[in-house]
């Protein structure tokens, strides 16, 4: 089979895709053909040996993948061969075919594409679990959300509306912040041309944001912070932008703020039923109609390096995926 080698953490460039020989299966788990694969910013901190985690070399990058089950290992249940599912995978989607633990596949939903299975999992479930569990997100709060258009920005956006929240999205051009108000934001802020905390503050009545969710970091995270009011809950997603920011932490004590850690990966592994509820309920907003998640572009495996550039020039609208 065909797949997506790292043999050296170093610039993603490095990566090969060659033949290597089909993975085994082993009991407890499914073998996924791969239709498509989620490309996500921690995949190229993976490679480049910048993320949380460093694998084992060599490996196969992707986190992520919808397909359809060719065969399942012993002590299966509930998945059989010829389902259409959706996989969290951490390591091992950008291949043609990936072992599963079973536990980590969930069916997808009928109308839903392979294309939008492979967008849904990681940045909907970052995003709802922010929102839901760390943000404790309440109908009628409003908030912010920084890198609107990207893929986990936009998700908030829709999964914020859909909770009842009045979303303000902003993004550094007027043509992605049309994209976030396509896509359901209230009100929309360009950090390239406006004060963002002077706008926020205008937009708010001088209140400040309930919810501020930050997946760039870099300059822009400390004037967030400082748009949000009483009891706000920051939420520390990534840092899209490259620098970590310094935040006086003297902010958090004024206005009683919160500073909220969000690792959805790790928080999945330890609680895996509170997980799946989560899931079901992605699944049920999308049934819904409540949300959709967009596709930017979809690229062959032999351009990976196309998706992954798209994702560190922001040139994405939603998400980009791979076909292997």
């Amino acid at each position: 089979m065909r797949a997506l080698i790292c043999k050296d953490f170093a610039p993603y460039q490095q990566l090969t895709v060659e033949e290597v020989p089909e993975p085994a299966l082993t009991d407890g788990f499914v073998m996924l053909d791969v239709k498509a694969a989620g490309v996500n910013f921690p995949d190229i901190l993976l490679v480049e040996g910048k993320y949380q985690m460093k694998p084992e070399l060599p490996f196969v990058p992707g986190m992520e993948a919808a397909g359809v089950v060719s065969a399942v290992g012993g002590d299966v249940s509930g998945v059989k061969a010829g389902d259409r599912v959706i996989a969290a995978t951490m390591l091992g989607a950008f291949a043609e075919k990936v072992p599963v633990h079973a536990s980590q596949v969930v069916p997808m939903p009928d109308g839903m594409s392979f294309e939008e299975g492979a967008a849904l999992t990681t940045i909907y479930g970052t995003s709802w679990h922010a929102l839901k569990d760390r943000a404790k997100l309440k109908a009628g709060e409003t908030v912010l959300v920084l890198g609107a258009a990207g893929g986990v920005g936009i998700a908030t956006v829709q999964l914020a509306k859909a909770a009842g929240a009045t979303v303000i999205a902003a993004a550094s051009s007027d043509e992605k912040l049309a994209f976030c108000r396509e896509n359901g934001a209230d009100e929309t802020i360009n950090y390239a041309t406006e004060d963002l905390k002077a706008r926020v503050k205008e937009l708010t009545g001088g209140k400040g944001v309930d919810v501020v969710y930050d997946p760039v970091g870099g300059d822009l995270a400390e004037a967030a912070l400082r748009a949000s009011g009483w009891d706000a809950r920051y939420l520390v997603i990534g840092f899209a932008a490259g620098p970590i920011p310094k935040i006086p932490l003297n902010l958090a004590l004024l206005n009683s703020r919160n500073i909220l850690g969000v690792f959805w990966g790790a928080w999945a592994g330890r609680f895996p039923r509170e997980n799946a509820g989560n899931i079901k309920e992605i699944f049920d907003m999308f049934e819904a109609g409540k949300i959709r998640p967009p596709v930017s572009a979809s690229y062959r495996l032999d351009d990976y390096a196309r998706a992954f550039e798209d994702l560190l020039e922001r040139r994405v609208r939603g998400k980009v995926v791979l076909t292997p």
